[in-house]
């Protein structure tokens, strides 16, 4: 699967919300779920923090896709 990439407008986003605006889950409640059962590595590692905040140059992994983290331009 190619990368999805996502541009990001602000410092950060949060975890959860970056995976219910790139279609991975329906709400941010969903991608909270995700997250709390291992499921989502940040940079090559697991993360269990719900609203870790994600910064351009991030990669966010979840079940063989991969979100890349850009600075919007």
């Amino acid at each position: 699967m190619e990368p999805t990439t996502f541009e990001l407008r602000d410092e950060y986003i949060e975890l959860n919300q970056l995976l219910k605006l790139v279609g991975t889950c329906s709400s941010g409640g969903a991608g909270k779920m995700l997250v709390a059962q291992g499921r989502v590595q940040v940079d090559g590692a697991v993360e269990l923090r719900k609203t870790c905040k994600i910064r351009a140059g991030q990669v966010v992994t979840i079940e063989g896709r991969t979100i890349q983290v850009v600075a919007a331009r």
